[in-house]
């Protein structure tokens, strides 16, 4: 029975893959979904779809980009959409400094290290779990951790796209769980507490409010990535066949173990860097107004302290292990990372047009919109309605890649709505950050989707969307499951969501 079931998952996700394969190549279809959202606003237009937004309380309607005004702005805005599309400067920051870690030999030695120091059996949760934590500074795990895993699992002898689908499903999947709060914290209770006002003027979100939730979510998270991962993913993709090799699991001589002393003696300076910035009241890496660390460069400027650290280790290394012996080593290892992105460069350039153009028409907004009203129009009960709104989230997070643009949108409607069936503004952020991260990892609509794409077609060329869809699908379904009995067993029991949070408003 067990065995029959497994054939049937593993050719529906066949099927998947084959359907997401025969699609264009993905730089393609951004290309025509961004002539087709050109198209369809032209056709809408034509028809009185209108809503009113309510954040601004001003009527929203169709943007004809199908018009001499819309061809204006895709003509003067393509550059600054390209330049401005936010994961590309992130991913090309820190793959500089990451650059210079990889070519002096620092990180295939930790691997090394990591390889042969790990229980097997712990690996997948390691890399789960990790993605969760990574996501305190959310960019870091795209850009470091879920290509360091499928080299990690190469090296091990297992699949490189299952570790890649690991991390993946920590990092993006898990997008709501974490042991420490994050940048997305108070920019979700911020939204919150402004929704909350148009019933309680006076009603205050704090950014902890769903940290126990978060907190509990975390081991469940990471446990059920690993099921997924080593009962579903990695059977189906059986035995790595591809040209790329494995570092060569080897013990280390003594060049090396000299770098990684370096490497350490550098980490040891940059975290007392890190820490004189961040313990004082006034250190200088806090907010210089409040002194508050979430609100702070340190957060905003996360990925320049990635490359300054990486850059850091990564010339420590070298001097130790004497890869580098001079500047220019270090700019060929800079170099060197950036000619693998080649690929990701031209997705992004059509990825970025494409949605420009969906934001600029306000067809996300409308749905997002009318999806929200006629949720409220149900009159479900109370756990009905709440799994009712995680589907409704995680379906509008399939169009829609921003958490906080989504939230701006949907927070004015549904925190009034539940907070008059009884139900607190931190409850409802709670359930929408559900809806919002399972779904992540097969919206193409996520900002680091292409990133992924080009990652699995280092390992197999024959990859495309189809592909990371059909391997993530599994995550998605049971992350969804987990987390909304998690959600249920929070209010059967009516746990406390964080600081100062509960489920219910009086």
């Amino acid at each position: 029975m067990k065995t029959s079931a497994n054939q049937r998952v593993n050719r529906f996700l066949a099927v998947v893959e084959r359907v997401g394969n025969a699609l264009p190549h993905p730089a393609t279809l951004f290309a025509g979904l961004a002539v087709f959202v050109i198209l369809l606003s032209g056709l809408l237009s034509q028809f009185d779809l209108r809503v009113v937004h309510p954040g601004t309380l001003k009527e929203m309607q169709v943007v004809n980009l199908l018009s001499v005004e819309g061809l204006h702005r895709i003509l003067t805005e393509m550059v600054k959409n390209f330049t401005g599309f936010a994961p590309l400067g992130t991913v090309l920051v820190s793959l500089l400094g990451i650059g210079i870690a990889e070519g002096s030999g620092l990180i295939g030695a930790v691997l090394r290290v990591i390889v042969l120091k790990s229980p097997a059996r712990l690996l997948t949760f390691v890399v789960v779990f990790a993605g969760v934590m990574s996501n305190t500074a959310s960019e870091v795990g795209y850009v470091l951790l879920v290509p360091l895993s499928g080299i990690i699992f190469l090296a091990a002898g297992r699949h490189p796209l299952a570790g890649i689908a690991a991390a993946f499903a920590g990092v993006s999947g898990g997008y709501s769980a974490n042991l420490l709060l994050g940048t997305i914290d108070p920019l979700l209770a911020g939204l919150s507490q402004e929704a909350s006002r148009i019933v309680a003027p006076d009603y205050n979100v704090n950014p902890a409010c769903n940290y126990y939730f978060m907190a509990a979510s975390t081991p469940l998270i990471a446990l059920l990535g690993t099921w997924v991962t080593e009962r579903i993913v990695e059977p189906r993709l059986g035995v790595y066949t591809g040209e790329e090799k494995s570092e060569e699991v080897k013990r280390l001589s003594a060049s090396e173990r000299r770098g990684l002393r370096f490497a350490l003696i550098a980490t040891l300076f940059f975290v007392a860097f890190l820490l004189g910035g961040l313990l004082p009241a006034n250190g200088y890496l806090r907010d210089p107004k409040t002194g508050d660390i979430l609100h702070s460069p340190f957060m905003s400027g996360i990925v320049a302290l990635l490359f300054l650290g990486a850059a850091a280790m990564g010339i420590a290394y070298g001097l130790g292990a004497r890869t580098i012996r001079n500047d220019a080593d270090v700019m060929k290892g800079m170099a060197k990372s950036m000619e693998t992105l080649g690929a990701y460069i031209v997705l992004v350039f059509f990825a970025a047009q494409f949605v420009a153009y969906f934001n600029w028409t306000n067809i996300g907004l409308i749905l997002a919109v009318k999806g929200a009203e006629a949720l409220k129009a149900s009159g479900l009960g109370a756990i009905p309605l709440t799994i009712a709104f995680v589907v409704v989230t995680a379906t509008v997070n399939l169009v829609m890649g921003s958490a906080s643009a989504k939230w701006a949108i949907m927070a004015p409607v549904f925190i009034p709505m539940f907070m008059l069936l009884g139900y607190s503004p931190e409850f409802t952020q709670t359930a929408y950050r559900v809806g919002d991260s399972v779904t992540n990892i097969i919206s193409p609509m996520m900002s680091y989707f292409a990133l992924i794409v080009a990652l699995i077609q280092r390992y197999d060329t024959r990859a495309g969307i189809g592909t990371l869809v059909a391997t993530m699908l599994p995550y998605t379904v049971v992350f969804f499951v987990g987390w909304v009995l998690l959600l249920i067993l929070w209010i059967v029991f009516n746990l406390p969501l964080g600081f100062g949070a509960g489920i219910y408003y009086p």
